[in-house]
């Protein structure tokens, strides 16, 4: 009878207390004690039962909130987000036909029809999966501290760094043109290859400048062996370099600065390496440059795979996995670029 009477209290103290804090943050106050409640129930059940039933919706929306959240203070925070418009982990873009032509003081009519064809093109979802981690029984018995939520942690983290790479891999141009312009480096010889300076950086600016990108929203992000070379050779640079507290650093020449350790990797041809390939001799990490507005992402599915020790008598482990659908890529071969260190061949 203590017991009920002391749960009837529980439950009391929980809906004034929850209706409360819901009223001060704006919402319904029914719905503050109905949460407080909730979490109360969590954690009256006993240990490990949260394995069963919503255990992988919950976790799944936890790698959901974490992979979003890992692009804040990344060069990839702020890129349009198309992500409503994946179905199936499928996106459709529609790819816009040729402007109309301009008649300037005509006096033929009736003027002609010119047909204007736009197409729908369908881009399938990168898929991210990690392998599956096995967890023993015997593990959870005899540890200290909750590895299953640590395991979902990495996980989550894992897809995050690769997606991020592919992402940054894709706004890279494939070769020089004057719309994907691929400047070399013009500094000193360091290591086998020429330092990059800001004379580089501005070179990079007047090819933005003369295929009209955007000025706003010009984002620069450099490679390791870069932002080194402007520490050592720029005052300035390492001054703001030092100050800065989220993944951007400064402002260049109307770039946004920011700095990334996974950056793709150019041929001495000046010709992109598919995604994940390691440099040869002369082939050094590059720096890349795009406009905000003339990239887009998508995120799709999220699933969280998880077997029970239970289930596998043999080995008495829990296995868990993830797979998560992303893609980011520029909408038309425009507004990016990169700069690549000069390979020097040694003369000795």
């Amino acid at each position: 009878m203590k017991k009920f009477f002391a749960l009837i209290l529980a439950v009391a103290v929980n809906c004034i207390f929850g209706a409360t804090l819901a009223t001060a943050a704006g919402v319904a106050p029914v719905l503050g004690a109905v949460v407080l409640n909730a979490v109360g129930c969590i954690h009256m059940l006993p240990a490990g039962s949260l394995l069963s039933g919503v255990y992988t919706e919950v976790w799944t929306g936890e790698v959901v909130k974490k992979l979003r959240d890992d692009e804040r203070g990344t060069w990839l925070e702020g890129i349009p987000d198309y992500s409503i418009y994946a179905e199936n982990d499928v996106i459709h873009l529609v790819v816009a036909g040729a402007d109309p032509d301009v008649l300037i003081n005509n006096t033929t009519y009736p003027i002609d029809i010119q047909n204007i064809t736009d197409t729908d093109k369908a881009i399938s979802l990168d898929k991210f999966q990690t392998k599956a981690t096995p967890i023993t029984d015997d593990e959870l018995h005899a540890i200290s501290y909750d590895k299953m939520a640590s395991i979902k942690e990495r996980h989550g983290e894992a897809i995050t760094d690769k997606k991020i790479a592919k992402a940054i891999h894709a706004f890279a141009p494939s070769s020089h043109t004057a719309a994907t312009p691929v400047v070399e480096t013009s500094g000193e010889v360091d290591n086998g290859r020429q330092r990059i300076t800001r004379a580089d950086i501005i070179k990079l600016k007047k090819y933005f400048d003369d295929m009209k990108a955007p000025k706003k929203g010009r984002r620069l992000v450099l490679c390791s062996d870069h932002v080194q070379d402007l520490l050592l050779l720029d005052q300035k640079f390492a001054e703001q370099y030092y100050k800065y507290e989220s993944g951007r650093i400064t402002n260049m020449y109307g770039f946004d600065v920011y700095e990334d350790t996974d950056m793709p990797v150019y041929a001495t041809n000046g010709a992109k390496k598919s995604f994940g390939a390691t440099p040869d001799t002369g082939e050094f990490q590059a720096s890349v440059a795009f406009a905000v507005k003339r990239m887009w992402k998508a995120s799709g599915s999220t699933t969280m795979y998880y077997s029970e020790a239970k289930t596998d008598p043999q080995n008495q482990r829990n296995l868990v996995n993830f797979k998560h659908y992303f893609i980011a890529l520029p909408k038309k071969a425009e507004a990016i670029g990169a700069i690549m260190s000069k390979a020097v061949v040694s003369q000795n």
